[in-house]
């Protein structure tokens, strides 16, 4: 009887293995792919609508990033690229204001300032922002999404 308590030990033990060795695996990836996600809130490309109302309604993209302790940013990146000149986040209420000056019809340009809250924080693929902008003397709604 003694003798075969070792033989039953190493078919413990070989099962056990592969089982250890998967568990591994699945921790290791779980805790990278929670690594991947880390980030501020804002960084990402966004897109969405902004208008004084639905029938006046104008595509947005922004690509936002955080960079030296400060939030940078471009509206509708490419050859008509806006610089966000400002940036200001309340983490207490997750409200962000954003400013630059964007080109008018006229051929001008003018001061644009969106303020709004960020929702849905813990998500990858709902988050908005969303809230009122000011486009010289217009006024309106926008909500832009994480893409």
């Amino acid at each position: 009887m003694l003798a075969s308590r070792p033989s039953a030990n190493r078919s413990i033990i070989t099962v056990l293995k592969p089982i250890a060795a998967l568990s591994g695996l699945l921790i290791t990836l779980t805790l990278g792919t929670a690594a991947a996600q880390a980030g501020h809130p804002v960084k990402g490309s966004w897109s969405g609508y902004w208008g004084p109302s639905e029938a006046q309604k104008h595509r947005i993209l922004m690509m936002l990033d955080w960079q030296n302790n400060e939030i940078v940013g471009t509206f509708n990146p490419g050859p008509s690229a806006v610089k966000v000149e400002k940036a200001t986040l309340d983490v207490a209420t997750w409200t962000l204001t954003l400013e630059a000056h964007m080109p008018t019809q006229s051929g001008g340009t003018a001061r644009y300032v969106t303020t709004g809250k960020l929702e849905n924080l813990g998500s990858w693929n709902n988050r908005r922002y969303s809230g009122t902008y000011e486009f010289g003397q217009e006024r309106g709604t926008f909500i832009v999404a994480l893409n």
